[in-house]
């Protein structure tokens, strides 16, 4: 099957709002994977919406031990996905909807692959946002990494907060207080993020590389999740506080 059959396919998913095609189970690699989300990203160019950058996922050990890939992945960022803070979700048009609580980094110039370093990633960054990524998880028990991530990583949409001057803040010592229902569930540090989410940043300049592509000045990248993968469950209202950068909230209905 040709790559851009594979996109085809993939393609008339999103449009049904289908499973996987049953045509590409066990067939998509992950370069081909990455190689379908392009075809993707021209797809929905193709339909008015447009790309507004970036998500780095499995960046903790929490998020790659759940599940079971020892490596970051990347999926793309969609305008028609980015939702400011209150988004109320509904939550029976979402495919066994989860989140996941992370930064949106905006970059203020460009970055080129390969070689990039953290000091460069780092001043790379213009503006932070507290933020929630909500995925889409599909394929029920016949779990397929592969078409997982041709599915855009399960990136659904993105809800950002207030976004701030990054300043002189340590990234790796950013604190997440996340609550469901006013219930804490977790805090974590932004050091569980690659060590540090400026990382994140480096690591998909370098990995975009490998396919021609980087990282553009006014791109948005979602830095991967701080903690573990959250199911979504109906009436749930999710709070994620990042000191120094505030608050971000969703909420299913």
């Amino acid at each position: 099957m040709t790559l851009d059959q594979m996109v085809e396919l993939m393609w008339r998913r999103i449009q049904d709002g289908a499973d996987f095609p049953e045509e590409l189970h066990g067939k998509v690699s992950f370069d081909d994977a990455y190689r379908i989300q392009f075809g993707l990203i021209e797809r929905y160019r193709g339909v008015g919406d447009s790309q507004v950058g970036w998500k780095v996922g499995l960046t903790s050990k929490a998020m790659q031990a759940q599940l079971g890939i020892p490596h970051p992945v990347f999926g793309f960022l969609l305008r028609s996905g980015h939702k400011s803070t209150g988004t109320v979700f509904e939550h029976a048009s979402l495919t066994r909807p989860g989140f996941e609580n992370e930064l949106c980094l905006t970059l203020g110039t460009t970055l080129t692959g390969p070689g990039v370093t953290l000091e460069q990633a780092r001043r790379a960054i213009s503006h932070v946002a507290p933020a929630l990524e909500i995925v889409e998880r599909r394929g029920g028990s016949r779990a397929d990494l592969g078409l997982a991530q041709a599915d855009n990583a399960q990136q659904k949409a993105f809800v950002t907060g207030t976004p701030m001057p990054l300043g002189t803040v340590d990234l790796a010592k950013v604190t997440l207080e996340l609550s469901v229902n006013g219930v804490t569930q977790e805090r974590a540090l932004g050091e569980e993020v690659l060590g540090t989410p400026v990382a994140s940043i480096a690591w998909l300049a370098n990995k975009l590389a490998e396919f021609g592509r980087h990282l553009e000045s006014g791109a948005l990248v979602m830095s991967g999740s701080f903690t573990k993968q959250y199911n979504a469950n109906r009436n749930d209202m999710v709070e994620a506080r990042f000191e120094p950068f505030g608050l971000v909230r969703a909420e299913f209905r």
